[in-house]
């Protein structure tokens, strides 16, 4: 036990020197534009930081204002780019006192600021560092459990006196502009620009007017649009940028330059301005330090968002590098390691152990099969076997030449472990086994979030596929289809939806919505309202009314939510359609001939914002080829054209569809669609129907007399439809028995409903009771009533009831001979 204390010890004391020495080499290079930011990066190695960065007074001297970081985006931990030197942040107080400020997750979630980050599960640091021009600050966090230990905090100290942040962007504009730098007015696009920038691209100080865009001429066109998002102040925030790209030559290939630059608030008044410097990209050293490799790991893990995007980001960073032979990546899951990632990826490459559970792309093993691993995880620290080591088969063989074993931590617990192997002997120095540490504990933090991430999205996902129709009705004389395509924007699920819903007497209802936002939360509404629509338009309502009744229902569930909605009720016999808009886009149609049309339907307000909304309807005559094609927004609107434009795009695209064949219509109305929405696509042609019903109505008046003449019509009805006088008996015992029971059961109005079609007639009667006919399980030789539904079901091939406008429908199928 005393020879594990004695090494940690020894391993912080060494932690110490190592950076008290890597900050002294950097004093060397004291006038260097990157000196900062390699100071910065010290921490990520020495002091196990997530994220650095430094602070400095504005020009008006009321904001402490972000000029440099490295590490994860600020973002993740709510980090904003000023804070009030008035304020309480711990920035504010950390430069009023002259002290460090030590925070943990509890004293987090006690601050105001707490309440802007998205987890509270990280320590903070912010110490003074006085610099070249005194007062700023440095700013540090650690994902790791326990935050910053005590050697932590002595490197975070010895990084925060060796800060030297460059001078505010006044020296510059005071003719004190560096022959590498360069100053941008963001308002005017005036660029001031040392000797040697204009050297690189090519001008002489006479020959330069002084516009950036006289420089960004001089670029190779490919580079503009990553330059263009540096240049434009709507694209950049406060903090650190840095890319490179190429300039025209007279002779021969494009030269490359480096540009790193940042964004410097203007204060009150002024405009912000980009400063910077501009270098050739071939003649800066070759050589990539661990520092750097730690740096680049970390960038590529903050845009890693699944599980198999980080242990690609690990492999990436580490096996070249290391000049490793394998390297594996593998999440613990209970007592078994889930390989993620093998590099090579062919089985041979890999012990026999692993490739006898290699059950599906990458193997797995339970933890047992390897004590050695087993004792790694629990210690929870990288260890290094040398070649010849004594190992179990199934980790000797993996690196016979050297094995390291980094455990990924992350939040309390193993995250996973990550595996490198060298076939020939290899040496481990201290550089090597600090990029190892440092790496494993980015890693695991990283893999957690993307365990979190995968779940999620997979939940979330598993919803919406839920909540929409597994597969669309077939249509008497009409063909529709529909596709859904979910944003491809990180985690966010969206909230469009689309519904096909028979209805009676040969009509269909069109819906396609979309719900705002993107969560769980918007796809849990969405089911609600599709449910709720659906429910409403089989009730039998016009379609303003089932629209009124989901805008009221949206009212009541006061959700912070609104929704827009498209419904057509389309009659498949007539080929005329009503159209009803809460917010949403109008359908688009395209004739037989070829033409197409955005359909003028007026709109009301979408669901959920007002309770007393209009809902007006709009009639649509379809004529038999016409083809109906409902969108949301994700299909038509992008950051680079509004929705006017990209419906008529649609409908220019929709014009040179052949419709005969939908499925492949909707497919190529998808080609080259922006994902970063939501799309929901439906469409149907209608064909018209090539045999239309026969249909009669009656109302059935309460006096005496009222089933008699109930009959008389039926009869009468018959008898102009053909139907032999045989066949007539059954319908009017039906008829007889269902409008006895309504005028006896219920009050109000009823209706008989006579539809003939494919030699089949429908009795229906309506009435305004929503009390469904109970068929009597057993009936006594004395019993007066309750044999009328028996009736009814033996002469039916089928029966059934409907809820229709507040009451129901009772109706009855009779088949007919030929």
């Amino acid at each position: 036990m005393a020879d594990v204390v004695k090494e940690g010890t020894a391993e912080r004391r060494t932690r110490s020197l190592r950076a008290e020495r890597a900050l002294k080499a950097l004093t060397v290079d004291q006038d260097s534009p990157e000196r900062l930011r390699r100071v910065l990066e010290q921490a990520l190695v020495f002091a196990g930081a997530a994220f650095v960065a430094v602070y400095t007074p504005s020009e008006d001297g009321e904001l402490l204002c972000l000029v440099e970081s490295v590490g994860v985006p600020r973002t993740l931990y709510g980090l904003r780019d000023g804070y009030a030197l008035a304020g309480r942040s711990p920035l504010a107080d950390a430069r009023r006192t002259g002290r460090a400020v030590w925070l943990g997750p509890e004293q987090l979630a006690h601050r105001a600021e707490s309440r802007r980050t998205p987890s509270g599960d990280f320590s903070l640091a912010v110490l003074p560092a006085e610099g070249d021009e005194g007062g700023g600050c440095l700013l540090a966090v650690s994902e790791r459990p326990g935050g910053f230990d005590a050697e932590d905090r002595g490197c975070l100290e010895l990084i925060a006196g060796a800060v030297a942040y460059p001078a505010p962007p006044a020296a510059a504009e005071a003719g004190e502009l560096p022959v590498n730098a360069f100053s941008l007015a963001m308002d005017t696009g005036r660029v001031e620009v040392g000797d040697d920038i204009l050297r690189l691209f090519g001008l002489g100080p006479q020959a330069f007017d002084g516009k950036v865009e006289t420089l960004l001429g001089l670029t190779v066109p490919e580079d503009l649009p990553s330059l263009m998002s540096v240049v434009e102040a709507d694209h950049m925030s406060i903090g650190e940028r840095e890319l490179e790209f190429r300039v025209l030559q007279p002779t021969g290939p494009p030269k490359w330059l480096r540009l790193r630059g940042r964004l410097v608030p203007g204060g009150e008044g002024n405009p912000a301005r980009l400063v910077g410097t501009v270098a050739d990209a071939s003649t800066l050293r070759a050589e990539v330090t661990d520092v750097a490799r730690v740096q680049r790991l970390a960038a590529a893990l903050a845009t890693a968002g699944t599980v198999r995007d980080v242990s690609h980001a690990v492999v990436t960073a580490l096996r070249k590098p290391l000049r490793a032979d394998r390297i594996a990546l593998a999440e613990l899951e209970h007592d078994r390691l889930v390989v993620t990632v093998l590099d090579p990826p062919e089985p041979e490459s890999w012990p026999a152990l692993w490739r006898l559970e290699w059950r599906t792309e990458w193997p797995d093993a339970p933890v047992r099969a390897m004590p050695t691993l087993a004792a790694a995880l629990r210690e929870g620290r990288a260890r290094i076997w040398p070649a010849g080591s004594p190992l179990e088969p199934a980790l000797a063989e993996v690196g016979p030449g050297g094995l390291a074993v980094l455990p990924l931590p992350a939040g309390g617990r193993m995250a996973g472990a990550c595996l490198i192997g060298w076939d020939t002997p290899h040496e481990f120095g201290p550089d090597e086994r600090a990029l190892l540490t440092a790496s494993a504990g980015l890693a695991g933090q990283a893999l957690m979030r993307a365990h979190a991430f995968d779940a999620e999205h997979e939940l979330v996902g598993m919803l919406q596929r839920q909540l929409l129709p597994r597969r669309l009705p077939r249509l008497p004389g009409a063909v529709a289809v529909a596709r859904y395509l979910p944003t491809t924007a990180g985690l966010e699920v969206g909230g469009d939806w689309y519904d096909v819903i028979p209805l009676s007497d040969n009509h269909v209802a069109l819906v396609i919505g979309d719900v705002q936002g993107h969560s769980a939360a918007a796809a849990t509404l969405m089911g609600q309202m599709r449910t709720a629509l659906r429910a409403y338009a089989a009730e039998g309502h016009p379609p303003d009314v089932v629209v009124h009744h989901a805008n009221r229902l949206l009212m009541d569930l006061e959700t912070d939510l609104f929704a827009t909605c498209c419904y057509v009720d389309v009659d498949l016999e007539e080929g005329s359609a009503w159209c009803v808009r809460a917010g949403h886009l109008p359908p688009v149609l395209r004739r037989p001939d070829g033409g197409t049309e955005i359909a003028e339907a007026e709109g009301g307000p979408p669901l959920g914002v007002m309770r007393q909304a209009d809902f007006p309807m709009s009639p649509l005559r379809l004529a038999p080829g016409t083809v109906v094609a409902l969108t949301t927004d994700g299909l038509v609107e992008s950051a680079e054209d509004d929705i006017d434009i990209g419906m008529d795009r649609l409908a220019r695209e929709l014009a040179r569809a052949d419709p005969a064949h939908l499925g492949l219509v909707a497919d190529a109305l998808l080609i080259g669609a922006r994902r970063n929405d939501d799309i929901a696509l439906l469409l149907m042609r209608y064909d018209g129907m090539a045999v239309r019903p026969l249909r009669e109505s009656w109302t059935v008046w309460r006096v005496p007399q009222a089933v008699g003449h109930a009959r008389r019509f039926t009869r009468r009805t018959l008898r102009e439809w053909g139907v032999p006088p045989p066949e007539r008996d059954a319908v009017l015992l039906v008829v007889s028995e269902l409008v006895t029971n309504a005028l006896v059961h219920t009050d109000g109005r009823v209706r008989l409903d006579l539809t003939l079609v494919n030699h089949r007639l429908r009795v229906a009667v309506a009435d305004a009771s929503p009390r469904s006919p109970v068929k009597p399980t057993s009936l006594s030789w004395e019993a007066t009533g309750g044999r009328g539904i028996l009736l009814v079901e033996a002469m039916s091939v089928t029966w059934g009831t409907v809820p229709v406008s507040g009451g129901k429908q009772v109706w009855s199928e009779i088949a007919l001979s030929n």
